[in-house]
């Protein structure tokens, strides 16, 4: 080993959660360095880390920019922990114990003005303690001693769950690339009970004369720290890097108003009670949809993973727009350079419906495809039929290659995921005339869903299309055997009555015997009588 340098081989770089990535650490007098192994590259791309080069896996921390080094316990051996003046926290994994001497004694020859500390880790398994906020880390301490950290930079969501709890939910991990069963498990949300109030500071003014003194504030102790927790994770409502901001969207789901703020990888919902971050890579599919009123528009975002309000999921976003309400928008492509690679998917100036717009630049933003409500029109001549999925009524859209059924729950199921549709109570005969009809959704090898209270006066337009895109048709009687409505006049009592003759056989065939022994003629039974039931 030169006395010039220290090194240490199969050292991680632990800065970014899931980053499995191995490779060798060098401490000069210039500083820090750290270079991924060979076929260990692979396993950094797309992290965002403060210094690492990519693709050559290399990270130099310089020793001006480090502000303290600590050396502590982790789940790979031991680990150095160098925190940066910037406030950024590097973490070097998979130390062994006798390491310590070498490293320290490196630390102290090599970088001049900087001591290796030892942090001693609480294992007392207490749940109570102090949080400690330090750079982009919060540490949570007992008895003054760190139990653990919580990075910062990892925080999605933060909110007042009530008077004295404050919720933290984190970022899905980055490891999208590995199957389910070799997925990392991950903590996704935390929550910390604070009592008590303290006081805030604040300048005092009076009549408009220069204050004299300073005002002290009763507030919550929760309060406090979810501030602090929105400052360090950067989720307040600060939007100057924003290349472009929509305020005051309606959201459907979740219900609310939200000012939408558009950056170089990720959007943000600011709203009076949640704050939302959402990555690009969480946009899987864009629908944007006419209501029946064709008053209003529904931008609907498909999530993955869902975005979650304490234990509630929300796998989609349903924006209302008015149909009617223009905007003219401007797009500041110049903020920083990550902006700049819209400039060739979207337009600097938009001048035109707001819906339109929103859509639009969410289209360029996820290079996701839009998809908007496609050829079918129903009875009266809208995109969607009204329907109900077990007590929510809502609206069924029949589009290109699934159906859609919004605004609550949003569901969309392909067309791939249908092994056939059942039509119920279709049945017209004089007797029995029916306003509305049910459709049941058998899937292959899923939940199967059943839509119903559609009216009856749909049934054709609905029939039509899923003979034009094949989807298979069954009656209600025998779900194996492929049934057409097709024909079927519904004011017609003649052909209502064969429909049941043919329902009749049908049951025969089943070894169904449609004479119930105790069904006798009703002698006491007049047509027309005041006591028929009217339906």
């Amino acid at each position: 080993m030169s006395d010039s340098r220290v090194q240490f081989s199969d050292i991680y770089l632990a800065t970014e959660p899931y980053v499995r990535s191995a490779g060798q650490v060098r401490i000069g007098t210039s500083g820090i360095g750290w270079k991924a192994a060979e076929g260990e590259t692979d396993a950094l791309e797309g992290a965002n880390i403060p210094g690492l080069v990519l693709p050559a896996g290399m990270l130099a921390l310089q020793r001006d920019d480090v502000r303290r080094l600590q050396w502590q316990r982790v789940a790979r051996g031991y680990g150095l922990r160098v925190f940066m003046k910037s406030g950024t926290l590097h973490k070097l994994d998979g130390f062994n114990a006798e390491d310590f001497e070498t490293l320290r004694d490196g630390i102290k020859r090599l970088l001049h003005g900087l001591t290796l500390e030892t942090r001693d880790i609480s294992t007392k398994g207490w749940n109570w303690g102090k949080p400690d906020f330090e750079g982009t880390h919060m540490t949570f301490r007992v008895d003054n001693r760190p139990m653990f950290d919580l990075p910062m930079s990892q925080v999605s969501n933060t909110n007042l769950a009530n008077k004295n709890e404050v919720s933290i939910e984190f970022q899905a991990p980055r490891a999208r690339t590995l199957k389910r069963k070799n997925a990392p498990d991950e903590l996704v949300e935390v929550r910390f009970y604070v009592p008590g109030t303290t006081t805030n500071t604040k300048k005092a003014d009076s009549d408009g004369e220069q204050a004299s003194g300073e005002e002290e504030e009763e507030v919550s102790a929760a309060s406090v720290v979810h501030d602090t927790i929105k400052e360090r994770a950067d989720l307040g409502q600060v939007s100057g890097d924003s290349f472009v901001q929509f305020p005051e969207i309606l959201c459907l789901t979740p219900r609310g108003r939200y000012n939408i703020d558009l950056f170089s990888g990720f959007l943000r919902l600011h709203g009076k009670t949640y704050d939302y971050k959402i990555s690009y890579q969480q946009v899987q599919r864009l629908f944007l949809v006419s209501k029946p009123d064709e008053l209003h528009m529904m931008f609907i975002v498909g999530l993955n993973p869902p975005i979650r309000q304490g234990q509630t999921r929300y796998p989609y976003l349903v924006l209302q727009f008015v149909r009617d309400e223009e905007l003219a928008v401007d797009l500041n492509f110049a903020v920083d350079e990550g902006t700049r690679k819209f400039e060739s998917r979207l337009r600097a100036h938009y001048d035109e419906p707001l819906y339109r717009i929103v859509a639009t630049v969410f289209a360029g933003v996820t290079e996701k495809r839009l998809v908007e409500g496609g050829a079918f029109r129903g009875y009266h001549g809208s995109q969607g039929i009204k329907a109900s999925l077990k007590a929510s009524e809502g609206t069924l859209y029949p589009l290109e290659k699934g159906l859609l059924f919004a605004p609550k729950p949003t569901l969309y199921i392909p067309h791939s995921d249908i092994a056939s549709i059942v039509f119920s109570r279709v049945d017209a005969s004089s007797s029995n005339k029916m306003r509305t009809f049910d459709i049941k959704l058998n899937m292959h090898g899923a939940q199967d869903y059943q839509f119903v209270s559609i009216n009856r006066e749909e049934h054709a337009s609905l029939e039509a299309y899923m003979t034009e895109h094949g989807i298979k048709m069954l009656s209600e009687l025998n779900e194996t055997t492929a049934v057409s409505y097709k024909g079927m006049d519904m004011d017609s009592d003649d052909e209502g009555r064969g429909a049941a003759r043919s329902i009749t056989k049908g049951a025969a065939a089943l070894g169904i015997n449609s004479e119930d022994e105790d069904s006798e003629e009703d002698e006491d039974f007049v047509a027309g009588s005041e006591s028929d039931v009217m339906e």
